[in-house]
């Protein structure tokens, strides 16, 4: 009795809408491949491209040649997607904004979303076909060609302005969104982030891969002091401090000059959590570094989706406002789970206590 009092009690003291996250919406194509189908679009058995024009008719190629299976997939729509999963009741916790296109790929995505209990409000429009990730599986590797199309097409003034999305947005107390939307809609980014910081609410930012913090570096200082929670990994963090000019190579003192950058909201201290793979994931609450949880090489399928995981444990916590290092947890206990699935997939419940 008193454990089906404690699991209503948990499921009433979160809210739906209470965790927020924007970005590039993509459908993930996942299908076992052979080496005549890598050579066809010239593809390398390991890698992560962005489709140009001569990967066009791979999408449809594959789907009608392979057996494939569809995942919701993108950056931040993958981490909403298993915060939703850890905290599991009540359902539409996270919501999610992006752009699709009116056919048949989103409407697999907007099925998806709802299979994982996500609030997703997707800007459609007819431009330009939703966006899909292409997972070409041979062994144990997978060659991921990304081709953005719909997902590139997000404005501001058609979808986020409207009243009925930004009373969205005004309902959630947790803000997430991947770096990746940078090359997307920076005013998107700073209107929410800009409501985060006025509200003392805690936006969160990750860097997400190395040429944004080359390319995009304009747009990423813009948003900086915005950010209570900046995530990346090692390379990120690297990339990161080799453009900020920081005369260190060490992933604690990046962590730390990344934390002493200017910051808008001054009730909130940043914290910056870089992940390091295998080795300890670092935080700024005193520059801790946590060992990750063991597991056997063997038992590893695919580390693709371990970094996404990893957030959205992470964002499950701090949603229910669990302490730093319960967050640091099941950001852990996520990845392991994830890089045990193809993709960024996970059983029917968690378990973590």
């Amino acid at each position: 009795m008193d454990f089906i009092k404690k699991q209503c009690l948990h499921a009433f003291s979160i809210v739906q809408n209470a965790l927020f996250g924007m970005g590039n919406p993509l459908l993930d194509i996942c299908a076992v491949v052979d080496k005549d189908f890598l050579d066809k679009y010239g593809l390398k058995p390991n890698d992560q491209i962005l489709a140009e024009e001569k990967h066009k008719e791979m999408f449809e190629e594959i789907v009608k040649k392979f057996k494939v299976e569809y995942h919701a997939g993108g950056a931040t729509q993958n981490s909403v997607k298993v915060a939703q999963w850890m905290i599991q009741e009540p359902h539409k916790v996270a919501t999610f904004f992006g752009c699709i296109g009116k056919d048949k790929f989103g409407k697999i995505l907007k099925e998806k979303a709802e299979e994982a209990h996500v609030d997703a409000h997707y800007y459609e429009q007819s431009e330009e076909p939703t966006g899909t990730c292409a997972a070409c599986i041979t062994g144990d590797n997978r060659s991921l060609v990304a081709n953005l199309a719909a997902a590139n097409c997000y404005k501001k003034e058609k979808h986020l302005d409207l009243e009925e999305n930004w009373k969205l947005v005004e309902k959630a107390e947790v803000y997430y969104i991947a770096g990746f939307f940078l090359t997307v809609s920076l005013e998107s980014i700073l209107k929410v982030a800009k409501h985060a910081s006025e509200n003392n609410k805690i936006f969160c930012l990750n860097l997400s891969a190395p040429f944004i913090c080359e390319f995009f570096k304009e747009a990423l200082m813009k948003v900086m002091p915005y950010v209570d929670i900046l995530f990346g990994n090692e390379t990120e963090a690297a990339a990161f401090a080799q453009e900020r000019g920081f005369e260190t190579e060490d992933i604690e003192e990046i962590a730390k000059k990344a934390q002493s950058l200017p910051k808008e909201n001054k009730k909130r201290q940043r914290i910056v959590v870089f992940t390091q793979g295998k080795e300890g994931t670092v935080m700024t609450k005193g520059v801790e570094t946590f060992p990750v949880l063991e597991i056997n090489q063997s038992e590893i399928v695919d580390t693709t989706g371990a970094g996404d995981a990893f957030v959205g444990g992470f964002l499950s916590q701090l949603v229910q406002d669990k302490t730093f290092e319960q967050c640091i947890r099941a950001g852990h206990y996520s990845a392991n789970v994830i890089i045990r699935h193809a993709g960024c997939t996970f059983p029917e419940k968690p378990d973590f206590h």
